[in-house]
């Protein structure tokens, strides 16, 4: 089967690649594995070395690494520029660290001496989407590394052009031979890799139901695993609220990465004392916004990523207007070559409306007016998701309080919810398990060991 670029700005194919049989797949999987029989043994000085090399990379072919991923998926430049200047973070971020976070600890036991100690499993598979196409590789990539595993990336058979980039990045930065590499496969493949007894463990970000198929099939062959799905998060919006601040903040909270991320606001639930200020500000300045082509830095909105998953969106926005909602402004595919849409805000959300129950992937806002803060973490909670939220009072104490209510793995207060190198991300719910960055991520593909001494 062919994997293809098709440029989601004019619906193009822009380059076609032959799929890896298994065969040669096994074979890579082979090389992985020796070039991790040497990683293991290598200082934490060297990677941390080699490490700040393909930030280098990363930093200096920024411009070029991000006209591939605009080419790819549509994301608007400047925001493709970013994407690949905090991978660069990333990788300096867990050179620096990695060897505190994996520091041997000292435990007071009846013995001698006790003591944990952190060690490399070996090939970590990592399955991801397209829509951030690398900063979603590195956030794994960087701290598995560091803590001396090897990475064969599955990406999104969109997004070839990124995926084997990827892999240049680390032969460029001076890695060992065969270290990371890219396997070009579909789906089908995915259970008969996993199951490959020289893959230690799996990482996915992506779909819900993606995660369920692959969580089953690390299941069943005994894998670890990490899991970052789908989200709905809720943009919350108290009485006492900065209302300019937050219509600003959510307007490009629902509009990051032309509304195609996980953790980008979805259901804006407002009280409704200040429902209609909200409402009439946030539909002016949605409707304000630039559509256009991707590659120019005044674009704010680019293309949906693929023609399905546009056709998708627009059932979705169909469906929940029969459903009762109300469209305030956009609700329509775009009148050109490109896979545009819309910026669209809904009114009126209910629960059964897929603005409400689904993770809506495109620049859709649901506008859900409750009558106080109860209802607000009600409504909040009211999904099989659980990523991020976030919440808008100017009461630190109250939002605190409330922060610790609302069922998420992360609360952003009078801020959007980003991702962090410093701050542990990842979901609880129907959003996955396990977690990414910080201290606790590069603790996720290790092997935690108990030494006992008397």
């Amino acid at each position: 089967m062919a994997i293809q670029t098709i440029n989601p700005a004019t619906n193009q194919i822009e380059k076609t690649f032959e799929e890896f049989s298994l065969e040669s797949v096994f074979n890579i999987i082979d090389d992985v594995d020796n070039s991790f029989q040497n990683w293991k043994q290598t200082t934490f000085a060297e990677r941390n070395l080699l490490m700040k090399n393909a930030a280098e990379v990363l930093k200096t072919n920024k411009y070029d690494y991000a006209k591939i991923i605009v080419t790819e998926m549509g994301k608007p430049i400047t925001q493709a520029v970013s994407e690949i200047e905090k991978c660069a973070w990333v990788c300096e971020y867990y050179a620096e660290n990695a060897e505190e976070f994996l520091q041997k600890e000292f435990i007071s036991t009846d013995a001698s001496e006790s003591y944990i100690q952190f060690e490399p499993l070996g090939i970590v598979l990592a399955i991801m989407p397209w829509n951030f196409p690398f900063w979603q590789v590195f956030r794994f990539a960087a701290p598995a590394i560091m803590a001396g595993n090897a990475c064969i990336l599955k990406h999104a058979s969109n997004v070839p052009m990124c995926a084997l980039s990827i892999e240049e990045i680390f032969e460029k930065a001076n890695f060992p031979k065969n270290l990371f590499r890219t396997i070009l496969i579909g789906s089908s493949e995915v259970e008969e890799v996993i199951n490959h007894p020289k893959i230690k463990a799996v990482t996915l970000t992506g779909s819900e139901y993606a995660g369920r198929q692959v969580a089953k099939y690390c299941g069943k062959f005994l894998k670890k695993s990490v899991m970052e799905l789908g989200g709905s998060d809720p943009f919350i919006v108290l009485e006492d609220a900065d209302i300019e601040l937050a219509v600003k903040t959510g307007v490009t909270a629902r509009l990051i990465n032309n509304g195609q991320s996980c953790i980008a606001a979805k259901r804006f639930i407002v009280v409704e004392k200040v429902y209609n200020e909200f409402e009439k500000k946030f539909v002016e300045l949605m409707s304000k916004v630039k559509i256009g082509n991707p590659m120019e830095e005044s674009t704010q909105l680019g293309p949906i990523a693929r023609e399905d998953l546009l056709s998708e969106l627009e059932f979705q926005v169909r469906h929940s207007v029969e459903c009762g909602a109300v469209i305030l402004c956009g609700g329509k595919r775009v009148n050109s070559k490109g896979l545009f849409f819309e910026p669209t805000v809904l009114s009126n959300v209910k629960k059964g409306m897929p603005a409400f129950d689904e993770e809506i992937f495109g620049p859709v806002a649901s506008l859900i007016k409750v009558k106080d803060e109860e209802e607000a973490i009600e409504v909040a909670n009211d999904t099989k998701f659980g990523l991020g939220a976030s919440l808008w009072t100017q009461n630190i104490e109250k939002a605190k309080y409330i922060a610790g209510k609302i069922e998420s793995g992360s609360v952003f207060i009078n801020g959007m919810v980003k991702s962090d190198p410093r701050l542990p991300f990842g979901g609880i719910k129907n959003s996955g398990y396990g977690r990414e960055l910080s201290h606790y991520g590069i603790k996720e593909f290790v092997n935690i060991k108990t030494v006992w001494i008397k």
